[in-house]
Order: C-alpha cells, then sequence, then structure tokens
C-alpha cells in the first residue's frame, strides 16, 4: 500500500529519511481493526521521528502520521485516536500510562492508505466534519482541548480569560479557537505581525507583539513555547492563576521565577495529548458549535514530499492534509 515512512533517520537532514512509496499493509492484533484512510494530517512530531526522537533506528521502516479520519472494517466513518495504552493496565486515562505510545512511534501510523487501531481507539466522526476536518483532531486539537478544557481550572460554561503564547503555532490556534467556542476571553501573543491579524480573524479578542504587556491579567495561560514566553506567562497571570504548558518549543529550561509563583500562588500543570474519552467530547464541541479545524494546504498523500518540506520550512497557518 501507498504510504510515508521514515527509512533513515537524519537528525540534521530529516527529509532524507522520508520515504513516499509501497509498505506493507498494517498487522491486525487481536482486539485491533483497520481503517481505510480518507485523510491524515502532519504535526511536527512526524519531524521528530525522522530525527530519531523517539523513533530508534532499530523500529526502520515506519510509517509516520498519528492523525487520520477514515472508514473502519465495519464501514462506520471514524476518527482515530492515536494514543495506544497498555490493556493490561484496565483503563483509566492512557494518558498517565508510562508504558503508553502514539500511532507511529511502536505501532505504524496513519499516513498510509490503511493503518491498524484497537477497536476502542475509534471515535465515531459526524457528517458535519469534513474527511479534512476530522483528520486535524487527534493530536494538536486533542492537545488544546485538554489544556482548555480539562487542565486549566476555568469553568466549563465560559466566562474565563485565557492567554494563548504563539499564535500561528497548530495547537496555539485550535486553543484559540477552542476557548472562543466554550466562551473564554482569549489574548494571544506572536512576533509576526501577520499571525497576529490571523489570530485576530479567527475571534481573539486581543492580539499583542510577544512580551507586550496585557491590559489585565489572566485566569489561565496556555503555553507551548516555553523559554522566549515563560517570564510573560508567569507575570501575565491573575493571583491565583494557572499556567498550563504542553511543550517548550524554545527551550525547555526558562527561570523559574518560584517568588512570584510561591507568592500569588500560581499553578504549573503539564497535559498531555488527551483521552479518548476528551476526543469524542472535542468532536462534540465542534460539531454543536460549528467551530472548525483550520487547514492551511490538502494534497494527495503521494505528494506528502511537499508538505512535509513545508512543515520543516515553518510557514504554516494551520494543518497540512493529506488524503487518500
Amino acid at each position: 500500500m501507498l504510504a510515508a515512512a521514515a527509512v533513515a533517520i537524519n537528525p540534521d537532514d530529516p527529509l532524507s529519511g522520508l520515504r513516499v512509496g509501497d509498505q506493507p499493509a498494517p498487522v491486525v492484533p487481536e482486539g485491533w481493526t483497520t481503517v481505510s484512510v480518507r485523510a491524515a494530517a502532519l504535526n511536527h512530531h512526524d519531524l521528530f521521528s525522522l530525527r530519531g526522537v523517539g523513533l530508534p533506528a532499530e523500529r526502520l521502516p515506519m510509517i509516520l502520521g498519528c492523525d487520520a479520519a477514515g472508514v473502519s472494517a465495519d464501514g462506520a466513518e471514524v476518527i482515530v485516536h492515536a494514543v495506544i495504552g497498555d490493556p493490561a493496565r484496565g483503563g483509566g486515562d492512557e494518558t498517565l500510562d508510562p508504558s503508553r505510545t502514539l500511532l507511529s512511534e511502536l505501532h505504524p501510523g496513519t499516513l498510509a492508505e490503511q493503518v491498524a487501531v484497537p477497536r476502542a481507539n475509534l471515535v465515531p466522526k459526524p457528517a458535519s466534519l469534513s474527511w479534512e476536518e476530522a483528520a486535524c483532531l487527534p493530536t494538536a486539537w486533542l492537545t488544546a482541548y485538554r489544556m482548555v478544557v480539562s487542565r486549566s481550572g476555568l469553568p466549563a460554561s465560559g466566562g474565563g480569560t485565557i492567554l494563548v503564547q504563539g499564535a500561528g503555532g497548530g495547537v496555539a490556534t485550535a486553543a484559540l479557537m477552542i476557548g472562543k467556542a466554550v466562551g473564554h476571553t482569549v489574548f494571544v501573543t506572536s512576533r509576526d505581525e501577520a499571525k497576529r491579524r490571523r489570530a485576530l480573524d479567527l475571534g481573539a479578542d486581543l492580539a499583542v507583539a510577544t512580551g507586550e504587556r496585557l491590559p489585565a491579567r489572566v485566569d489561565a495561560v496556555i503555553e507551548t513555547v516555553g523559554a522566549a514566553t515563560w517570564s510573560h506567562s508567569v507575570r501575565s497571570l491573575r493571583p491565583g492563576g494557572r499556567i498550563v504548558c504542553s511543550g517548550a518549543t524554545s527551550g525547555p529550561n526558562p527561570p523559574a521565577e518560584l517568588n512570584r509563583i510561591f507568592f500569588l500562588q500560581l499553578s504549573v500543570v503539564g497535559s498531555t495529548m488527551g483521552t479518548r474519552g476528551e476526543l469524542a467530547d472535542l468532536v462534540s464541541l465542534l460539531d454543536r458549535t460549528g467551530t472548525r479545524p483550520l487547514v492551511d494546504d490538502v494534497r494527495p498523500l503521494a505528494d506528502a514530499r511537499a508538505s512535509f518540506e513545508r512543515l520543516a520550512q515553518g510557514e504554516v497557518f494551520g494543518k497540512l492534509v493529506l488524503t487518500v
């Protein structure tokens, strides 16, 4: 079958290890099923894999991809939940399973004509979502949903204030749109004026340059940037506020500013991906509110290299989707 796979690891030139071509059809373990992929989306996780982050050379070749929507073996239209937990663990929050993996780390991923997944990892796709929109949800949008809805401490009925650092990034853009769909006031930052304008077009209440003082302190900060924005995040919180962190693209070790954290009783909360139940809740939110993922580009799976090149260049606002 046609697939985009990592066939070599190169930290300095990741795309040199990408091959788009024939790969074996997936093996289907007991309790798993197959999904015929209709659309799949790229994530930075795919580039990390090509650099060898979370994907050792002994597992190559490995079909890449965490995000997909398609048709299950029994004919249902579904969205694939990419977090694979240990079935012996007996349920619970799979993101807390120390042996959890994502599709494309231990098991072949979604950038293929067909993918094998546990039956329990399938979420029904509503008719209101296109294949391309549905394929955007399992990684960046699920991560953002967990941050905004499950981990921020804000009321589910809305009315809170959020700062989203780094407008334009996949998780940041999703967090902005989810925050507005839930009913919060959302401020965003970006170094790029064009990205600030795009954020305002997507519903942000205010878009400011990175590090610029806000007109009011916020209840929660959605933090994926790390060292470059950390001080601003800490100083933008009201007393008792919370930073929710799911990434550190600019570096993992900023000054902690512990004096401010303990004096203002701030909380720092980690967040990683989300559960199958949270993915189902996210799908329901989008179905109910009409909010849709921002898709930057759609092209056939056979042209996957061109999409990877765009992802590596970083000039993307929204998701890059491949169709089958």
